[in-house]
């Protein structure tokens, strides 16, 4: 995520670690300058930016979220950082994510968002992350040195029912339009039956595709790590920050329901695993993909699968490598919205991430977190 600008020093402003006290001014900028709204925030939000930022589920007490000060001390800017112990190459190292970033009145200071990206950069981590910079920061990023990754950065999407897509993607724009859908399903029927192949899969499951079932909790976690021992730079989770991450996960409110389903070979055995929210009718946002080296076309074929016995009029998610690789002739459709960016001193720690080697985005990253798709109004927060 991100907000403002750009770079540079000004002497009147200084740059701290976020303590407790300065979680309330934190939330109503992430109100005012993320959800663009007036309205207040509410205490859940303010807990839940506390407990994730503060006591997240790898807290290093020496990688921090820092604040902005103004003239009169009072924050006016925020960078979110997320500690990801990572294994890379074999070598076990400190990898830090940077997710929230956001400057208030800009104009007043332009180099607010520089000086706190420098401040990430400066940490004690041997390895830097993001995968929500827009434009504006991935700007500051190549200035310091970061380096774009253009197959993580790509958001792809797949049209399983085009009439109702249409519907669907209107009706986010213009909630009215929603009254449509149920005109859309005939027309979609229609498709089906006069045979059109174009961004459409059958109703019916296509001729060899693997079955899928619900995953719990644990088997989901033992999965998470399974597959994706293969790469090499991949997060190096600790059982339970991993389950309280999958735990945090499931609360997307905005999205719609989750969905996580293992795909099944036929022998019984598990070999991929797919992660996405959404409701019938609705476009789903996939958050994550895990398959075993070879088998990401067969896990994204029953994953398209599922969600078209579903209902879901299409799938969007984020790419990396071997899945961009897989879905080239599955009728996809690709667009870039924001950049997944790497940085270190060690040129070591770069060479998996620029030769695709890598697992980056999702689950490693900030997408499973509540900030991203929930709403945080009192009956949300005291489900929670």
């Amino acid at each position: 995520m991100l907000a403002r600008q750009e770079m540079g020093q000004q002497p009147t402003s200084r740059i701290r670690a976020l303590a407790e006290a300065d979680v309330p001014a934190v939330a109503r900028l992430f109100q005012q300058i993320l959800r663009k709204t007036r309205e207040p925030a509410t205490p859940a939000l303010e807990a839940y930016m506390a407990q994730l930022f503060l006591h997240g589920p790898e807290r290093d007490p020496e990688i921090n979220s820092h604040v902005h000060l103004g003239d009169d001390d009072a924050v006016n800017g925020f960078i979110g950082v997320l500690p990801m112990p990572m294994t890379v190459g074999g070598r076990a190292v400190r990898g830090a994510l940077c997710g929230t970033l956001m400057v208030e009145n800009h104009a007043a200071d332009p180099f607010a968002g520089a000086r706190l990206m420098r401040a990430f950069l400066a940490g004690p981590q041997d390895i830097s992350l993001t995968e929500t910079a827009n434009d504006i920061s991935t700007t500051m990023w190549r200035k310091l040195r970061g380096t774009v990754l253009p197959d993580h950065s790509l958001e792809w999407l797949r049209v399983i029912r085009p009439a109702g897509f249409v519907t669907a993607a209107a009706a986010s724009a213009i909630g009215p339009m929603r009254i449509f859908a149920p005109l859309a399903r005939p027309v979609d029927a229609l498709i089906r039956r006069r045979g059109s192949s174009w961004a459409h899969l059958a109703a019916e499951i296509p001729e060899g595709t693997l079955a899928t079932a619900e995953a719990g909790d644990d088997e989901t976690a033992d999965l998470f790590i399974k597959l994706t021992e293969h790469f090499a730079a991949r997060p190096a989770w600790r059982r339970e920050s991993l389950a309280r991450m999958l735990a945090e996960s499931k609360s997307k409110a905005n999205y719609g329901e989750m969905v996580r389903h293992k795909v099944v070979a036929r022998d019984g055995r598990p070999i991929g695993l797919f992660l996405y929210y959404g409701d019938p009718g609705r476009i789903g946002r996939v958050v994550q993909v895990l398959f075993q080296p070879g088998q990401a076309g067969a896990v994204i074929d029953s994953m398209l699968a599922q969600a078209a016995r579903r209902g879901m009029v299409a799938l969007r998610g984020r790419t990396l490598p071997a899945l961009l690789e897989a879905m080239l002739g599955r009728r996809c459709m690709f667009l870039h919205a924001s950049s997944s960016i790497v940085h270190s001193r060690d040129p070591a720690l770069l060479e998996p991430f620029m030769a695709g080697k890598a697992f980056f985005n999702g689950f490693a990253g900030e997408s499973w977190s509540r900030l991203i798709g929930d709403r945080f109004d009192e009956r949300v927060g005291a489900r929670s």
